[in-house]
């Protein structure tokens, strides 16, 4: 197919997670955006238009995965952009923000040319990288924020280490707001994390092996959230996992301050029991918590109080997981699985379609200023068709991930994306049978 030729999509089940709008109706693409949008009929086309029957499948604009890591530089036995763009696909995210906590770290605007130029060449989809926060996720001294925002930045962070000193903090907050910048911080405390390596409580007791008390969560939290609304910066906490975390990015947003915050994949379907006999692809951080606290964590998603939902896609290799549960390495994959892991709150009757969605695609771009996530005129056309009841058994032999340490292996899941369209060009499709 030309890559100029306009496209179709008749016959479909809009969602659009911007609106809240669902119903059937078609999807014109012409030059890698959309042109047109008829609500319960097809849009008018001329001559030479490739027409494609969704057949009554869901359309809804791609998923933004705000947070993964992709292995470039320095880790692609991990991940690469080319297999973690391909996983990406299949899962139906069509924009990927990778974290900055590679080897060398993302701190420099010559490492986010040499990611765009990669990306350019081996990713499928859409490669944003947000930037370190610190120098060499160091924790003393802040980047460059200008030059890196320039070359490309979307976003800062020190990845999956959190940035204990709250004087530079601080300090990265005010000089954010010289741009408007966003801040994402992993709130997870080292100190009060100390050795633990799961959720502190009974379950970790009877396994014995050392806790992570929710308060390693709660406490830095609590110290951004304060210099958030002391600075007015804006601020994003990466993955939250308790319903104390809730409290206060609720009053935080109640008393007017410009914070946001996300959950992963795996703290919103999972909890501890899923460790089960040390299952160490069920070592993540944050830890899985009880299931009083998921559910907390799904009532407030469904209130709005948890703005994104995120993979947090970190693969492992062998040897770092096929270890003793206290030794091996946090981490596991989420970006090929997010989406019908997720759409289990759906079959649960505990959110709807389009809310879901809005927390996997138009919020994202929202946080970062994207015209991704949503149906409009001029919106890139950056696609899924899915299938939500379609039923599956996932195989870590079968994905495209470079690595398997997947926690939803040989878990019963719903929901299939049949196609994905990134620029308005079929970038996936599902094999049939």
């Amino acid at each position: 197919m030309a890559e100029t030729q306009d496209i179709a999509i008749v016959n479909a089940r809009l969602v659009d997670p911007a609106t809240g709008r669902e119903g059937a109706g078609s999807v014109l693409l012409r030059n890698g955006t959309i042109a047109d949008v008829e609500w319960g009929a097809a849009p008018a086309t001329g001559e030479g238009v490739h027409r494609i029957d969704a057949k009554g499948l869901v359309l809804a604009p791609g998923l933004i995965d705000l947070r993964a890591f992709l292995g470039e530089p320095g880790a692609e036995f991990r991940e690469t952009l080319g297999t973690g763009s391909r996983a990406a696909a299949a899962g139906g995210v069509t924009t990927i923000v990778c974290r900055p906590d590679t080897d060398p770290p993302i701190d420099d605007p010559a490492i986010i040319d040499f990611l765009q130029r990669r990306a350019r060449d081996k990713a499928i989809v859409n490669v944003l990288p947000s930037a370190a926060l610190t120098k060499g996720l160091e924790g003393r001294e802040i980047t460059e924020f200008g030059l890196l925002l320039e070359a490309g930045a979307v976003a800062f962070g020190d990845g999956a280490r959190a940035l204990r000193n709250p004087q530079v903090m601080r300090r990265a907050m005010i000089y954010a707001g010289n741009f408007d910048a966003l801040i994402m911080n992993h709130v997870e405390d080292p100190e009060l994390r100390g050795s633990g390596v799961m959720n502190e409580g009974e379950f970790a007791s009877r396994k014995g092996l050392p806790g992570i008390p929710p308060e390693a969560e709660t406490v830095m939290l609590e110290r951004d959230l304060r210099l958030a609304r002391a600075t007015g910066a804006r601020y994003h906490a990466t993955m939250i996992s308790c319903a104390e975390s809730v409290d206060l990015v609720r009053r935080a947003k109640q008393d007017g301050a410009r914070v946001t915050c996300g959950v992963s994949i795996n703290n919103l379907t999972l909890n501890e029991n899923d460790v089960g006999d040390y299952r160490t692809f069920c070592k993540v951080s944050p830890p899985l918590r009880t299931e009083d606290e998921r559910l907390a964590i799904v009532a407030a998603l469904a209130e709005g109080v948890i703005d994104v939902i995120v993979s947090d896609h970190d693969p492992q290799d062998v040897e770092t997981k096929r270890q003793p549960f206290a030794e091996a390495a946090d981490g596991a994959l989420g970006i090929e699985t997010m989406l019908p892991a997720a759409l289990r709150l759906v079959q649960a009757g505990q959110m709807t379609l389009p809310r879901l969605l809005a927390a996997l695609s138009s919020k994202p771009a929202g946080l970062l200023a994207l015209a991704g996530g949503r149906f409009a005129p001029g919106a890139p056309a950056d696609l899924i068709l899915l299938d939500p009841e379609a039923p599956f058994v996932v195989d870590k032999r079968k994905l495209k991930s470079r690595a398997k340490n997947s926690p939803f292996d040989e878990a019963r899941l719903q929901g299939i994306v049949q196609t994905t369209f990134v620029g308005g060009r079929v970038v996936y499709e599902a094999e049939l049978g």
